[in-house]
């Protein structure tokens, strides 16, 4: 696992938030081919026992 972020635990596996790119940088990105009419927020996430 060396050079990727993730979490260990008994309870779950799970990718680690700083293995994503922020969205927000991504669209800006990609400003040129794309048009932002929605925006979408995570509220919650549970996974696991």
């Amino acid at each position: 696992m060396a050079g990727i972020a993730w979490g260990d635990s008994d309870a779950f596996l799970d990718e680690h938030p700083d293995a994503y790119k922020d969205i927000d940088v991504v669209m800006a990105d990609a400003a040129d081919l794309v048009s932002i009419d929605h925006t979408l927020r995570q509220v919650v996430n549970v996974k696991g026992d």
